[in-house]
């Protein structure tokens, strides 16, 4: 073979081996970032760094128990139930209505437990001198009405009814009026807030997307593309939410799933204000964006400075004053009943 043969046959094999180089390339920046298996090196978000596989717990260690919400005359309509004698706790619950609703308002029957004198949702083998029975006067789908009312005194009459009482239904035009009222403080007092972060270049897989999360204390939640970081108190509703595209957490392979963004949630009056949710929403969209090589935005795409975020925090601070003047404070049973 000549040199001129050998040289351009040399050539060939650098340009097909550069092909082959390139494309291998191509492939990997449009290929989703996949999560690190233990023991290996990340690159270049975190060069030579050694991974775990991240351990979910679904809550913190020995939680203490949230006990639920009771009837409360702040929130709620209320029918005194007046017996004649004592009544069982498996007799009131075979008079129980089938559903626990008025229309869109939550209905509630409880008991005054003989022994503890204390206001309960009747339990079997208990004994009980009273009842009563409420509605709630308002939550996120408006304030109750008269036809809501209507149902809520024929389901409570029906009870009463079948346990021989005797009820005393508020008037309906002043409840109505309450739950009116009510229904405005909580449209002018609610905040679901939400900040989107985005991929700068390279999609994230859900997995990627689930270990960067992990290391803040985000856990799986019930719904697939939702992840979830827990309250202080078993029972409570998470501090933050993480949600990205159902189906790609749902993908037959879940590697090749590209997402190029996700969503941290907060839902203020849910969340008490002693977890300081909003710290921990702002830390952790910062930390997430400097990990995952992304962009923290709203929900038009636009760039959030980290001051924008403090100054969003400086509001809050005022709201939680107002919800805590007002006995409804941010995370309370009272709050998370309004506010749902």
């Amino acid at each position: 073979m000549s040199g001129f043969t050998l040289g351009v046959a040399l050539l060939g094999g650098v340009v097909l081996a550069s092909l082959v180089g390139y494309n291998a390339w191509i492939s990997r920046r449009n290929s989703p970032r996949q999560p690190l298996v233990a023991g290996a090196a990340e690159g270049p978000a975190g060069a030579g760094e050694s991974r775990r596989d991240p351990v979910f717990d679904s809550e913190p260690t020995l939680p203490p128990i949230e006990k639920k919400p009771a009837i409360d005359a702040l929130i709620d309509a209320i029918a005194p139930i007046a017996v004649e004698g004592v009544v069982t706790g498996d007799a009131a619950i075979a008079a129980l209505p089938p559903t626990r609703r008025a229309g869109s308002k939550p209905f509630a029957i409880e008991g005054l437990n003989e022994s503890t004198q204390q206001w309960e949702p009747p339990r079997p083998g208990l004994r009980y001198t009273a009842f009563q029975a409420g509605v709630q006067l308002a939550n996120r789908t408006g304030h109750l009405n008269e036809i809501e009312f209507s149902e809520f005194v024929m389901k409570a009459q029906q009870f009463a009814d079948a346990i021989n009482g005797s009820p005393d239904f508020p008037d309906m035009i002043n409840e109505v009026a309450r739950g009116r009222e009510l229904d405005q403080f909580a449209g002018d007092h609610d905040a679901q807030l939400s900040i989107t972060l985005r991929a700068k270049n390279t999609a994230w897989s859900p997995g990627y997307v689930h270990q960067g999360a992990a290391r803040l204390g985000f856990v799986p939640g019930v719904i697939p593309g939702r992840l979830v970081m827990p309250a202080t108190t078993a029972g409570s509703p998470p501090i933050l939410v993480i949600s990205f595209d159902t189906q790609a957490a749902l993908a037959d392979d879940p590697t090749q799933s590209a997402l190029r963004e996700f969503t941290l949630s907060l839902d203020v009056p849910q969340v008490h204000r002693s977890e300081q949710p909003f710290v921990r929403m702002r830390d952790a969209a910062i930390a997430l964006a400097a990990s995952m090589e992304g962009i923290i935005a709203d929900d038009k795409g636009e760039v959030i400075r980290a001051d924008a975020l403090d100054l969003i925090g400086s509001h809050l601070e005022k709201l939680y004053d107002v919800l805590e003047a007002h006995d409804l404070a941010a995370g309370s049973a009272q709050a998370r009943r309004l506010f749902s």
